[in-house]
């Protein structure tokens, strides 16, 4: 067991006071998918709540009212977090409601999902919150039955004194534990005590999302509300000359057609801040049809749009100016930029032993390049959000990963101060990494803010896919020196994109090779970019894995023997200090893949491919078996291995696994966004070709290391090793290797079946 200091995360509790009423909740018992029995039936809603801290409410009647803090967008952490606080805190899990918390950064500490990172770091405040909680309703009943509260137990919502035998239910001290002080310190939980993390439970909102009730932002409806949409420039490096906004203004309810900009030109924008288009067209009006009749009458002149910089604050407050270039892009002359920087001297960022010299002295050189597109996000629910915005207020609500990101944004824009804005957190149909960007929560609220009105702002489909923020386009170069035996001599990598660079240069295999150099180059463009699930790690995963491979045949070993050696050199005599990988767990993954796969028991009628990559603090290790229709793959298997420390919710944390595996599996095929002179080649999902049902895999089997570690980052890691793996099986499919995406294309240019 562990002992906390409280006083670490004093300003995630609120001075204890008796609060009444509730808010809307949903009971987790509910969700059963069946009628409970009368025994089984949770309690009902109180006639007064009592809050205990920032995280946790207790009716009179013993209801539990937990806050989920991070944005949901599926990856269940409207679920997992409470669960932390439930087992802490020692509670019925059928007596526990779920809120989901506002923007409240007073109360909470980082809510944000996004890079795998809510669980991680919520861990702690999350299990103090609900220990401190449990220790302040002990002392409620030492005090009032006058013991010592070391001889107090509790168990599923009640306290016991087993030396008098009296016992109550939380909701019995619940008034008098809200006006003790905070304890200074507490006791957490053994995790062999743990009797809810570990097992599973149901997603809160499920009954509501298989039933269609209202959850997200595009369900939202006001009294007076009107709708509003944009008109983006139809490529990137254009801007508005002039457009017909009186004759788009005459429409039937249309209310009004204006220009505006997103953020005033003196902005210093952060990461998150990311504007495509820095001026955009509204179109206001009564009702969606009307304003979906007037966005398709509105005729705009576009110009070409000049070169133009602002100062960007990145992490720990460092500025930089960024330069978005004038012109109109498009992908055959990306390619071409990227082959001619591929060949220069890069910026060198590890350099371990003489890895110049070790290449000259080589008998074989291994050099290959890999390829892949920009890639959007797709996500089910199109951008949108509600705002109203008075002169001294302002309501937002909307789908957003990183709420904290766009608050300076809406301050600077609206002239309003942080404490008058509130941001209102939505259920996200889908994030990805694209939610992270607030660019969409400025647009709704500056629109309200002129028209005077609460104001839902929608995209269409087509917005939604063609403003950006996409997955950058990248390219790596491997080479691998071996001498007369087929021994590693030097392992060099240089990678870089358009506008940015992959490359993790202290990630496996560096550490394990005594000659070893990593270096990146970067183009810079006007096609706005971001974060897409597992960042820059879904591209070099796919580059490395799919080169390890290859240089292991080379070397006459096995795949996996290959990584291991490689790992097993990392722990006993690593190269450097700046490794920022375990080896050991590293290798764990390899091996419980290795087992669940019966790996060296390979199947005829299959093909199959191994990958496996660390990233968001963990390991997952994947082996796919595929075969081939005529040119058509057929994945039948799917087996991965984790190591992300205690596992939450396994039910949870498997579906997030699967949907991560598929997700890559029909990215790896189909994904891919093109340009021509600026323009984005597919708009709409009738030409962005995504994976169908019937082409995900028969099987999927995910298996978790079992360990005493932390819990870390679990919706992204599944992502990144599909992608060789995929690459990798095609291989023993075809004999052909796969270095460009997506591999459909070369798949359908001509096979060489072995």
């Amino acid at each position: 067991m562990t002992i906390v200091k409280t006083k670490l995360n004093r300003r995630s509790f609120l001075k204890a006071s008796a609060l009444a009423g509730g808010g809307m909740m949903l009971s987790f018992s509910w969700l059963a998918g069946c009628k409970p029995s009368p025994k089984e039936v949770a309690l009902g809603l109180p006639d007064e709540w009592f809050e205990l801290n920032s995280y946790i409410k207790i009716g009179e009647n013993g209801a539990i009212s937990l806050m989920s803090p991070n944005p949901e967008f599926g990856s269940n952490v409207k679920t997992s977090m409470p669960m932390i606080l439930a087992d802490e805190l020692d509670v019925d899990w059928k007596n526990v409601f779920v809120e989901q918390a506002d923007f409240y950064p007073e109360r909470y500490d980082r809510q944000f999902t996004g890079g795998s990172q809510g669980i991680r770091q919520g861990w702690k405040p999350l299990r103090t919150a609900g220990a401190t909680a449990r220790l302040m309703l002990v002392q409620a009943a030492a005090q009032t039955w006058d013991v010592s509260p070391n001889e107090i137990t509790t168990e599923a919502g009640m306290i016991h004194h087993k030396g008098s035998g009296k016992k109550a239910g939380y909701g019995e001290m619940a008034s008098l534990a809200a006006t003790l002080p905070v304890p200074e310190e507490v006791e957490l939980k053994a995790t062999k005590d743990f009797s809810i993390i570990g097992t599973s439970r149901k997603n809160v909102d499920a009954g509501k999302i298989v039933t269609g009730k209202p959850l997200f932002t595009m369900d939202f409806k006001k009294e007076g509300m009107l709708i509003a949409m944009v008109a983006l420039p139809p490529a990137f490096g254009m801007k508005v000359k002039s457009f017909n906004a009186e004759s788009v203004k005459s429409m039937p309810g249309i209310k009004d057609v204006f220009s505006f900009e997103v953020h005033k030109e003196d902005y210093e924008q952060n990461m998150f801040d990311t504007t495509t288009h820095p001026e955009l067209i509204a179109i206001v009006g009564n009702s969606t049809w009307e304003v979906l009749q007037a966005k398709r009458q509105l005729q705009v002149d576009w110009e070409k749009a000049p070169e133009r910089k602002f100062v960007m604050s990145g992490w720990g407050g460092n500025k930089s100016t960024v330069r978005v270039p004038a012109g109109l892009e498009s992908t055959d002359g990306h390619l071409a930029k990227m082959e001619e920087y591929s060949k220069k001297p890069g910026n060198i960022l590890r350099r371990d032993g003489d890895p110049e010299s070790a290449f000259k002295k080589a008998s074989k050189i291994l050099e290959r390049s890999y390829n892949a597109p920009y890639l959007a996000h797709n996500c089910m629910e199109p951008v949108n959000c509600y705002a109203h915005v008075t002169a001294d207020h302002a309501e937002v609500y909307g789908p957003i990963q990183a709420p904290e990101s766009i608050m300076n944004a809406l301050t600077h824009r609206l002239g309003l101060p942080k404490d008058k804005i509130q941001i209102n957190l939505a259920r996200m149909g889908g994030g990805f990494g694209q939610r992270a960007y607030g660019h969409h929560m400025v647009e709704a609220a500056v629109i309200s803010q002129k028209m005077g009105a609460p104001v839902k702002m929608m995209y269409t489909r087509e917005d939604d896919m063609s403003y950006g923020i996409y997955r950058p386009t990248y390219t790596a170069t491997y080479r691998a020196a071996l001498d007369e035996n087929n021994n590693l001599l030097a392992f060099h990598v240089k990678a870089g994109g358009i506008p940015e660079s992959p490359i993790y240069p202290n990630r496996f295999p560096a550490g394990a090779i005594d000659n070893y150099l990593a270096e990146s180059w970067l183009i810079e463009s006007n096609i706005t970019i971001g974060a897409f699930r597992a960042p820059r790690s879904n591209f070099m995963a796919a580059a490395e894995q799919a080169f390890l491979d290859e240089l292991a045949e080379i070397m006459g070993k096995d795949p996996i023997d290959f990584r291991l050696e490689l790992l097993e050199r990392a722990k006993n005599n690593p190269v450097g200090s700046n490794n920022d990988y375990d080896p050991e767990r590293y290798a764990g993954v390899l091996k419980l893949v290795r087992e669940k796969s019966d790996w060296d028991n390979p199947k005829p009628v299959v093909h199959r491919g191994v990958s496996a990559y660390f990233c968001h603090n963990s390991y997952v290790a994947e082996v796919i078996d595929l075969r081939l229709e005529g040119n058509k793959p057929v994945v039948e298997n799917v087996f991965a291995a984790a190591d992300c420390g205690i596992v939450i919710n396994p039910d949870a944390a498997i579906n997030m696994g699967e949907g991560a595996i598929v997700d890559g599996i029909g990215n790896a095929f189909f994904g891919e966004l093109t340009f021509k002179d600026g323009v984005p080649q597919k708009n709409n999902f009738t030409n962005y070709r995504m994976i169908r049902m019937p082409e995900a895999p028969k099987k999927v089997e995910i298996h978790f290391a079992k360990n005493e570690h932390d819990p870390t980052g679990l919706g992204e890691p599944f992502f990144p090793p599909v992608f060789a793996a995929v690459s990798n099986a095609l291989y023993k499919a075809t004999g052909r290797r796969f270095y460009q995406q997506p591999f459909m294309k070369e798949l359908e240019s001509g096979i060489t079946t072995m």
